[in-house]
This record gives structure tokens, sequence and C-alpha cells, in this order.
């Protein structure tokens, strides 16, 4: 039960049921002590007194130590401090109210939990603790030393999003935290670098502010270029393509409609709103573009026209004023998972909307009276019915549902750049009918299809004979993606060479996402670093290889 019985003998003990606590009172059995300055072992006591140490509970009782410790005399007579404390390193630091193991199981309990969830925990475990003393205790604890890394994950995080961004560094073959930055400065992560020689490898997305920082830190260093921002980069110059050339997109729906019901028509009110809402932001394109060719920044141009300054880059990357778009859960319904049933029951006969929507109701189905009857209206215009009359006699044809979702740009956009395995037979007829609908579309398609299949497979022979065509290619945006990809050859290269990516770095990114929520309010740069480095490790195994991270269909790396 003592802490360390080598160095303490037991005097007496309490036990008090009525406040649960235990008393025990202890003597230290030291024969001398070193002086604290000069190390010389001191013999001569010159007096006790009392200290008072809380130590871990036992069962529900809590523990308190009253400890008789001595004063020596130091016999170096050129040491300054003539008289010292006894020091018992084993069991409580100097001037300490809590034993050694007790403030290493408060700090474990800060790190894995932080302050408030911390001190709830602590009070079911009887551990009577605030969540200032949790914290305090937390930065307390110095950054540890980790060996330099051979191959160095870099990327940024948001500490307010859009306002404050830091820097992580992970080293990716023990796939550990080594470092949190506080800004996202090439100048920072250079001075790292520097203190910190022997990277091998920086693998990074395709911040330009990264790559300098590595030239300047770590110049022999091979830079790697991570494969999701690749194609992540290819995604945002292929989008612009299809809302360039959205009259392609519209005519793969349009055919995609022939054959199952088409949509209900717009009213002259609505049509005319819709009119007037494009036309006011036509002419902010314009006037946008107007101020760009005299020069005006873009901070400068969203001040003037009242947009953000996002939406004016966005207007900047497009040369020609898009077609209408829809939105992204454009063909997206409630209705969706039912509509099979409704064609069926239709098919079979039943033609009453009402009788339908209460035929819904008990598999689920949440939404409106008015929507079944929308879809039951477009169903009838489909077979040439008149409103609210059944032809009983008549023999209809049957009615289907599109089996794949209406285009959007960017819902076009990653169905290019999927893969072909989870791509299904509907979305293959949409892609090659969207292929043939325009030369320019179908040149893009090609271009960013080939270019995802060398990122994957890894074909760095590949890389320079596609380059050559992007760059000659009639679209604008894929010949700025080629020459922003020339502009960073050497790491673009190395990343469809290399086995490295920074899929273990943004795994870590969404657990330093999770800490900075849990301290709401008290994540400042200090204690966030702590408990993300501090966390506990996992042994890494002698011959650590690099894995591929896990891809989803759509944002494959």
């Amino acid at each position: 039960m003592l802490p360390d019985a080598t160095a303490l003998r037991l005097e007496a003990w309490d036990v008090d049921d009525t406040t649960a606590q235990i008393t025990l009172r202890v003597q230290s059995t030291q024969t001398n002590a070193p002086c604290p300055l000069c190390a010389t072992p001191a013999r001569r006591i010159h007096s006790d007194y009392g200290r008072t140490l809380a130590d871990l509970p036992w069962a529900q009782y809590r523990v308190c130590l009253q400890l008789r410790v001595r004063k020596w005399f130091c016999r170096n007579r050129s040491c300054h401090r003539r008289i010292f404390t006894e020091r018992l390193p084993t069991i409580a630091a100097p001037w300490a109210r809590r034993t050694l193991r007790l403030a290493q199981r408060l700090v474990a309990l800060g790190v894995a939990l932080g302050g408030t969830a911390g001190m709830r925990l602590g009070h079911a475990w009887d551990l009577a603790v605030s969540r200032n003393t949790l914290l305090r205790g937390l930065r307390r604890q110095s950054t540890p030393s980790f060996p330099t890394p051979t191959v160095l994950g870099v990327d940024d995080f948001a500490l307010r999003k859009r306002h404050t961004y830091g820097t992580i560094l992970v080293d990716l073959e023990r796939r550990q935290p080594v470092a949190l930055l506080p800004d996202r400065t090439a100048e920072t992560l250079a001075q790292w670098l520097r203190e910190h020689p022997g990277v091998q490898v920086i693998a990074r997305d395709r911040s330009s502010t990264y790559a300098e920082g590595a030239r300047q830190g770590a110049a022999a260093a091979t830079q790697v270029a991570d494969r999701f921002h690749l194609l992540q980069n290819l995604a945002e110059a292929l989008e612009p393509v299809f809302t360039t050339h959205d009259r392609a997109l519209q005519a793969v729906n349009a055919a995609m409609r022939q054959q199952p019901v088409p949509p209900p028509p717009t009213p002259p009110a609505e049509e005319a709103r819709a009119a007037q809402r494009a036309a006011r932001r036509q002419a902010r394109y314009d006037e946008a573009w107007a101020l760009h060719r005299q020069g005006w920044s873009t901070a400068a141009i969203a001040a003037q026209v009242g947009c953000s300054r996002r939406t004016i880059e966005r207007y900047l990357q497009m040369p020609t004023w898009p077609m209408p778009q829809h939105r992204r859960h454009y063909g997206r319904s409630i209705l969706n998972p039912y509509k099979t049933y409704l064609l069926e029951r239709w098919n079979a006969g039943c033609h009453t909307a009402i009788q339908l929507f209460r035929e819904l109701q008990p598999r689920g189905y949440t939404g409106s009276y008015r929507r079944v009857t929308a879809y039951v209206s477009r169903i009838r215009q489909a077979q040439g019915i008149p409103p609210r009359r059944q032809g009983r006699r008549q023999t209809l044809p049957m009615v289907a549902e599109p089996t794949a979702l209406p285009l959007t740009p960017h819902r076009a956009t990653w169905l290019v750049l999927q893969r072909e395995t989870p791509r299904t037979a509907a979305e293959t007829h949409q892609l090659d009918q969207l292929q043939a609908q325009q030369a320019e579309v179908g040149e893009a398609i090609t271009l960013a299809q080939d270019f995802a299949q060398l990122v994957r497979q890894r074909q760095p022979e590949a890389l320079d004979p596609w380059l050559q065509r992007a760059t000659t290619s009639a679209l604008e945006a894929l010949r700025r993606f080629a020459t922003g990809l020339q502009d960073d050859y050497a790491a673009v290269k190395a990343g469809v060479t290399l086995p490295w990516s920074n899929g273990p770095v943004e795994g870590h990114i969404n657990r330093l996402k999770m800490l900075k929520r849990q301290m709401f309010g008290r994540a400042h740069l200090d204690l966030l670093s702590r408990r993300f480095v501090l966390a506990p490790r996992s042994q890494p195994t002698p011959a650590a290889r690099p894995r591929e991270p896990a891809q989803t269909p759509a944002r494959a790396a």
C-alpha cells in the first residue's frame, strides 16, 4: 500500500468510516541524504517536520500519508546551502502535496480526457481533482523528444477555420505525431527542419508554402506530392469545364428522362423570378471580369461587387458565363426509396394517390401527401392520362424510374474520376453519352481518366506524355492544371513513384479535430499539442512498411 516500502516505515494508521479516509503515519528510513546542490552525503540531522500527501484511493476510501521527514546539515563548507530538507524522489516531488504515482495518474487522466471530462471520471474513481488542476499538470509536462523522422508528413489544420491555422508533423514510418507548429508559414517549417536535421522524404499537399519551407530547411530531402491532393486538384480543374459546357449535361439528363417520368412544368411566375436572379448573377460576373481586366485585386472586386472573395475567385476561373446549374442534391428526394414500390403498385392497377400514400406510411415514409400526388401526376403525364382520370380498360405502357441520378457539374466530375469497379451500368451509360456530346468534353474526360490511372497505378513513365497532351489542350482549365504540375514537377514525379502519401496525416488531423472540440474554449496550442503528442503510443514494428491509405470510391487517392 505504501508508495515505496524500501524508503518508508509505517508507524501507525487510522481508518475513519465517517469521512471514508485512511490515514497512514509513516517515517523516512534513509540513514543519509545527498545535498541537492553539491550532492555531498549528509549524516547529521538538524530537525524533522511533517508533510501531508494525498495518495491513490483504496476502494472507496481516500488515503492520506502523514510523512515525517528530516532536515540535514551539509558537510561541504563551500556549499551555499548549509541546511537542506530530505528528498524522496520515488515518493513525491519537493513541495508537492500528492504522491508521485497519484500525480502521474492525474496527468494520464488529463492527457486522455482533458479538464472537465477528466474531472468527472476522477470523481467517479474517488480522485478529488478540479479541471484546472488537471490542465495545470498537463501544462507542466515537457514536450517529449523523439528521434528525427526519416519520412515526414506535413499538412495544415485549423485552430479557427478560415482565421488561424497551424501545421502538423507526422512520422510516416512510425505513423505517430511529432509536433504541432503555431502557423503554416514557410519560415516556421524551415526553422523546425533546420533544428531537426536528417529528414530524407517530405510528403505534403500542393501548397507552395510548404514546398518553399522544405527547400529552405531541408534542401536535400525528396518532396512527395500527395496523390489524393493531385486528384483533388484535378477535380477542381475539371468541374469548371462541366460548368461551362452545362448543355452537354442537360442533354444527357434529357435523354435519361425520355423513358421514365418527365419533370412537372415550372410555373411562369417562378420562371420569371429565376430569370431575374440569373440576370443579376451574370451582371455581377461581367462586372467582376471588367474590374479584373482593369487590374483590380480580388479583395477589391469582392468589396465593389458585393460578393465574397471565393465567389469572385470562382468567377475568374470561368472564361465564359456558364449555363444555369442545378443544386448538388438535384434528383434526390425523400420519396426515392419508395418509387420502386409506387411503380409496382401503379403498374398493378392502383392509381389512387391517397391509397398509395397510406400504403407508404407503414413502410417508413415520413414525407407529405403532396409529394406523392406530384409524383402520381408525373406518372399520369408520362402515360398521357388526363388529370384525375384513369383509363381502366386501356392498356398502358410500363413506367420506370431512372436508375442513375441526373448529372450536375460536381456529380459529373466525380463520376469521371471514380474507379470503374463501383460504377454501375447506368452510370457507365451516362458517362459514355456525356463523352459523345461535345469534342471538348470528351477530351476533358479522356485526359482526366488517363491522369487518374497513372496516379493510382504509379506510372511515372506516363507523366511526361500526359503533360504534353494537357499543355496543348483546347481547355484552359486543364492547361492551368498541367502548368501547375510542371512548376512542381519533382514532387509530382515522386508522388507517382514513391509509396508515401499523406493518408496517416489526415487520420491524425481527424483525431486532432476531436481533441479540439473536446477542449472547446481552452484548445490553445500548448494544451492541444501536449494532449496530441503525449497520447499513449503503440509500439511500431521493427520494419515499418508504408501502407496505402483507405480510399473511398469517390475520393480515391
